[in-house]
């Protein structure tokens, strides 16, 4: 965030204290104008003077108003306006207090709709220029006359244009805000009509064919004694009715597919079997590998044989893209009594990121991989460079006993 940004959201917090900075800056520079006056009427040069005491109070109550500006605008703008009348009036030669009046009018300006800024404005230029030049020993057009007459015209412009901003950027982001919302409506509303619609035909699906099947089912088991003819007919529609059934279901679920899936999966799940081809797509791409197993004759449950698979690819990857070009890797699967253990070991320089350090989740869909299983999983770095991973797995998971792994 930049210094101005800071500075904006400070200001943002803490209105009061800044209005206080301001009304002490502005006193600084009234006190300061009020010590010189010039030498001559229609001269450039200055000289020191000792500003009158009562001026000096009306510049600390213009100023001391300024602090509430924010809270009571017009209060503020009638309490200078009447600080620099007296000014004018009481002065000679005069302090400027009417910067104090300036200000309030452009807080204004700021605040208020362009007609009040009109009409304040003109109030406030008409009452301080024309106390200026009907007061006081200097000619109507004097030049500090006119000073108040231009400060004071600047003062309005100037608020009704930060207004005007102001108003224009609300604007803007109120039309990007009811837009998104708007999209973000639209998609819901889509989204629940589709919902829906796939509703309503899995529902005219599932209890048309099902009702049928039941009906048939009792039919055959009915009649299957007395009339096996009848039973085998009845059997024949249920079949039927199930077959038609997995038609519309799939009809229907196909519907959500993203575009380019696969109807149906064309190869069954991978599993150690294919240990060899995986290794061999790495050695392809160039990564040196040793391969070591003692697990012949062992009959993994297919989740263990899964999860063991993908560790393995899992922790390759992790070596090809981690370990450095000339980074070696040594795989070994063995059962060790009711286990089977997975190991990948490297001898790169490279680090492979940890869970939740802002990298890749390989090493977190591992450990949850082997959770499931209830396994055990240790990863790290070895001992003289490198990266080594243990997983070990119980042959007999939960899936094999028929409970989801999950």
């Amino acid at each position: 965030m930049s210094t101005l940004a800071r500075a904006r959201c400070r200001a943002k917090a803490h209105p009061l204290a800044m209005d206080a900075v301001l009304a002490a800056a502005v006193l600084a520079c009234m006190v300061a104008g009020s010590f010189v006056e010039p030498r001559h009427r229609d001269s450039v040069s200055w000289v020191l003077r000792t500003p009158d005491p009562l001026s000096l109070v009306l510049m600390a109550l213009g100023a001391a108003a300024l602090v509430f500006r924010r809270r009571a605008p017009m209060t503020v703008l009638a309490l200078t306006g009447a600080v620099s009348v007296t000014e004018s009036v009481t002065g000679d030669p005069r302090a400027p207090v009417a910067m104090s009046a300036v200000i309030a009018l452009y807080t204004v300006a700021s605040t208020t709709d362009r007609p009040t800024t009109w009409r304040v404005g003109l109030l406030t230029m008409t009452v301080l220029t024309g106390t200026a030049m009907a007061a006081g020993s200097l000619p109507w057009y004097a030049q500090e006359n006119l000073a108040i007459f231009a400060w004071t015209g600047i003062g309005a412009t100037a608020g009704d244009a930060v207004r005007s901003r102001r108003a224009f950027v609300q604007a803007i982001r109120e039309r990007a805000e009811r837009a998104e919302r708007t999209r973000e409506e639209e998609a819901r509303r889509r989204v629940a009509e589709e919902r829906l619609r796939i509703a309503r035909d899995l529902h005219d699906v599932v209890a048309h064919h099902i009702a049928l099947v039941n009906v048939q089912a009792g039919v055959a088991a009915h009649v299957m004694d007395k009339r096996p003819d009848q039973a085998k007919e009845a059997l024949a529609h249920v079949r039927e009715a199930s077959r038609s059934a997995l038609n519309e279901l799939r009809a229907t679920v196909g519907l959500l597919r993203q575009s380019g899936d696969p109807e149906a999966p064309t190869e069954p799940a991978p599993g150690l079997d294919r240990l060899d081809e995986l290794t061999g797509t790495f050695r392809n791409a160039g990564l040196h590998i040793e391969v070591a197993r003692a697990d012949q004759g062992t009959t993994l449950p297919a989740a263990v044989d899964l999860a063991a698979y993908r560790i393995i690819q899992e922790a390759l990857t992790n070596v090809q893209k981690h370990a450095g070009p000339q980074a070696k890797a040594e795989v070994s699967v063995v059962r060790v009594g009711p286990n089977i253990e997975i190991t990948v070991l490297d001898d790169g320089s490279g680090e492979v990121e940890a869970p939740g350090s802002g990298g890749g989740h390989g090493l977190l869909g591992m450990r949850e991989r082997v959770t499931a299983l209830r396994g055990t999983l240790t990863t790290g770095p070895r001992y003289g460079g490198g990266f080594r991973v243990h997983a070990i797995l119980p042959v007999k998971s939960r899936t094999s006993t028929g409970e989801d792994p999950a």
